[in-house]
């Protein structure tokens, strides 16, 4: 019964071309999760393809984060992610702009499932890579990752949530924000919370190409623990970006005053200084020499979540399809990030 449901459940796209792409991702040394959105449980959630051996239930959850944090609006369910037949995978789920200040859905692996899995990538040595296939229409927010931004900010403006939690990050991969709007873009975390003295985490690279408008993108992101770099890839290229006069800009500004009280000192292929001030600052690859982020235990971790994290903003964020979502734990190549940059067939 379970191989005759599985079959049920290939995609409009040739039965080969899918097999290919999926066996691309899993064969990859160092992979640890892939959800295709074609692959389901029996009770309908999407479920990840894992390596042997992988125990935890990676399963995608429809939740909706406002009424979870502010005990307002509905619950999500499946209905509030359309299911398209389209993608690198053949399938694909719609994040769509909602009207309602009080819905904000998300699909999520809560902690207690998470926590000491493949995917839960954290502490002393560690390397991640993540990838998305994506149809961009707008947003500058999360697309997926381990990206809890908190709800323990004390001047914000907006409503206040029932539930306070600090923020609980360990890497995403987010649409540009304000480093470069609509771009691919990765954040990294060493401590879960706040950089550079700011309310927000603010290690970060980006590309300097926007992601295209309309049509299926691959977009990634590479942690080198080794190498102390994180790099952004859209379409399987890693393309150079500096930030000139970084103090000006409103991403970047956070790590030029970290420069100037000597907290934060990239070595020079990654600044450049100019009589005796930060002149342009790398952000891709960027510079990052620290460890990931290691919750001591699953109440001090965040959750995985697709289309959205759980940020105090309650923007709608990212607005269009994501037909496939992978993990793997270690820093892949920049041949590898070229083979898996799927486009639709």
């Amino acid at each position: 019964m379970k191989c005759a449901w599985l079959l049920l459940a290939v995609p409009l796209l040739a039965p080969a071309q899918y097999e290919t792409r999926t066996r691309e991702v899993t064969r990859t040394r160092g992979f640890t999760a892939l959800w295709d959105f074609v692959k389901k449980n029996p009770d309908g959630r999407f479920a990840a393809h894992t390596p042997r051996g992988e125990k935890a239930d990676l399963s995608l959850d429809p939740v909706n984060y406002v009424r979870d944090f502010w005990n307002e609006g509905r619950q999500a369910t499946a209905a509030d992610f359309p299911v398209l037949d389209e993608g690198p995978f053949g399938k694909a789920v719609t994040f769509r702009a909602e009207d309602d200040p009080d819905f904000r859905p998300l699909l999520m692996t809560p902690r207690a499932r998470l926590h000491g899995s493949g995917i839960d990538v954290k502490g002393k040595g560690q390397s991640v890579t993540l990838i998305v296939w994506l149809r961009y229409e707008s947003g500058n927010h999360a697309l997926a990752g381990i990206w809890h931004e908190g709800t323990d900010l004390k001047d914000h403006r907006g409503p206040a949530p029932a539930l306070v939690q600090r923020g609980m990050r360990q890497y995403a991969l987010f649409a540009g924000l304000a480093a470069n709007s609509g771009a691919s873009a990765a954040h990294v975390s060493d401590n879960g919370a706040s950089t550079f003295g700011d309310r927000y985490a603010r290690h970060l690279s980006v590309t300097p190409e926007r992601i295209p408008h309309g049509v299926w993108s691959s977009i990634g992101f590479v942690f080198d623990n080794r190498a102390n770099t994180v790099t952004s890839y859209l379409n399987g290229v890693a393309s150079e970006y500096w930030i000139e006069d970084p103090g000006k800009q409103p991403f970047y500004q956070y790590a030029a005053r970290a420069w100037e009280r000597g907290e934060y000192r990239p070595p020079r292929e990654f600044a450049r200084v100019e009589n005796g001030r930060l002149a342009a600052l790398r952000a891709n690859p960027y510079w990052f020499p620290h460890d990931i982020y290691s919750p001591a235990d699953l109440n001090a971790g965040g959750p995985f979540t697709i289309g959205r994290v759980i940020h105090q903003g309650r923007s709608n964020g990212f607005v269009g399809a994501i037909g496939g979502v992978a993990v793997f734990r270690r820093a892949l190549s920049p041949g590898d990030m070229r083979r898996l940059a799927f486009t639709a067939p």
